[in-house]
């Protein structure tokens, strides 16, 4: 039995966990403010709140109920638009009045339940109030107005200081007074049971890729859920190695202090992956086996020679993620295995990483080309290198030749030349609706020449040529 707690009431189903939330809000519960947009994580018509216990916490974060499966809610903290509503309207929802930020009306609760979202947000990383509506689309009012609503709630919010975000969302009616008791009440429902599975079931991440493709499909398949265990959230360090649950998520990722430090373009990287909301759901390990030739963290690890342990029934098995993309959609997984870690080597203060994409829209949208690079350095010299390139063959590719050539070598525009000549040879692009052929490999040898001129700056105008 799934059981959560739905806005302030406790929701005990025997309905299918591959059901989506979205249907069971608007169809079971009758909580019609939950709109069915695109029912592809794009417009944030649907969005929710989700708060759950995450290593000790209760954490709250946006969410697009299209994708998230029914299962996905047990033991956790549901909020829709009825759940934020009161007699009197909340600080975000007076905003979208007095700025006139909503015409037809049909867009407006997402928008509201999103930058509620960041009102009740604990996450000093979760960055601005309009960074909480990225995944929000409006076809009416040219967004002005919504960004004038967004920075009315904003000014509220500076002033929040290291109040806990709940209470002084509370305090200043941006959520009603039953939040106080929700972590009380949600820390009783983990003593629940989890939910059971069988043997066959297939393993479901965020299901950010899997509800868009296979909607229809999602009840007639038994589902296990790994997000459910607090073991595979976690990230942690063993010396100089990452170790990373196959629950973790791209916010988690994001947020982590470990990958802040050792990554300081994070930030950036992070906002050119999808949307606010979908960040929260989907796992970096479903990023691997969707086994997209442009998944965007399959190509951010394969730079970084990232290994995975794959567990069955009490048996594991360890491999490279350069290994584990064998062709087109093909992946080294047996039915039944799940990613229970990924490992790699953090770079240390003398190393270089860089992660490059480029898309139809810089953000929010699917790579046309992406491309990653780590270099372990000494003395100015390049040690080893790992190079990556997505949109150029049937998998993320990795690029050993071209990563084998700069090992053991001082950066330079003549060793840039040669490595960009010895991509070309690596890369098998095919024209599609992202590009031709010719486009994508012009792309790929300007994105090399980005990563040299952002890793090495005192360079930079060297790097640029002269023909």
């Amino acid at each position: 039995m799934i059981q959560f707690i739905l806005n302030d009431r406790l929701v005990q189903t025997v309905k299918h966990p591959g059901m989506a939330l979205l249907d069971f809000i608007r169809y079971e519960k009758n909580l019609t403010g939950t709109k069915i947009g695109c029912r592809e994580g794009d417009c944030g018509a649907c969005s929710i709140l989700v708060g759950e216990w995450v290593q000790g916490k209760l954490r709250y974060q946006s969410a697009t109920s299209c994708l998230m499966a029914l299962g996905h809610a047990h033991r956790k903290h549901i909020v829709t638009i009825e759940g934020i509503n009161s007699d009197n309207l909340t600080p975000v929802q007076k905003a979208f009045a007095e700025e006139g930020a909503t015409q037809c009306g049909f867009c407006t609760p997402g928008f509201v339940v999103s930058l509620t979202g960041y009102c009740v947000s604990d996450n000093v990383n979760d960055g601005s109030a309009i960074d909480a509506i990225n995944g929000n689309i409006c076809r009416c009012t040219g967004y002005k107005s919504i960004q004038r609503a967004a920075q009315q709630v904003q000014t509220v919010m500076d002033t929040r200081n290291q109040e806990s975000a709940v209470s002084f969302a509370v305090h200043h009616g941006m959520v009603p007074d039953y939040f106080l008791s929700i972590p009380e009440r949600l820390a009783a429902l983990q003593e629940s049971h989890t939910l059971q599975t069988s043997d066959d079931a297939r393993i479901l991440g965020g299901g950010t890729d899997l509800f868009v493709q296979q909607h229809d499909q999602m009840t007639e398949a038994s589902w296990q859920f790994p997000g459910h265990q607090d073991a595979l959230r976690l990230i942690r360090k063993e010396g100089d190695i990452c170790v990373m649950g196959g629950a973790v998520t791209v916010s988690d990722l994001a947020a982590s202090e470990i990958f802040r430090y050792h990554f300081p373009g994070l930030d950036r990287y992070i906002k050119l992956v999808s949307s606010t909301p979908i960040r929260h759901m989907a796992t970096i390990a479903g990023n691997f086996t969707n086994a997209s030739p442009i998944g965007d963290f399959s190509i951010f690890f394969l730079a970084l020679d990232a290994r995975l342990t794959l567990s069955k029934q009490g048996r594991q098995r360890e491999l490279p993620l350069r290994a584990f993309f064998r062709d087109y959609k093909l992946i080294d997984k047996d039915p039944g295995e799940i990613i229970t870690e990924i490992r790699f080597r953090l770079p240390s203060a003398d190393d270089r990483f860089h992660f490059e994409k480029v898309s139809k829209r810089t953000h929010l949208d699917i790579a046309s080309v992406n491309a990653a690079i780590s270099l372990r350095m000494s003395g100015g010299m390049i040690l080893e290198a790992g190079v990556s390139a997505g949109g150029v063959a049937p998998v993320p590719a990795f690029l050993p030749k071209s990563s084998a050539l700069l090992a053991n070598q001082y950066p330079s525009p003549e060793l840039l030349e040669t490595m960009i000549g010895s991509v070309q040879s690596e890369i098998r692009p095919i024209s599609d609706a992202r590009g031709s052929v010719e486009y994508k490999r012009l792309l790929l040898s300007q994105l090399i020449r980005a990563h040299f001129m952002e890793l090495f700056p005192g360079m930079a105008p060297s790097f640029i040529p002269t023909h």
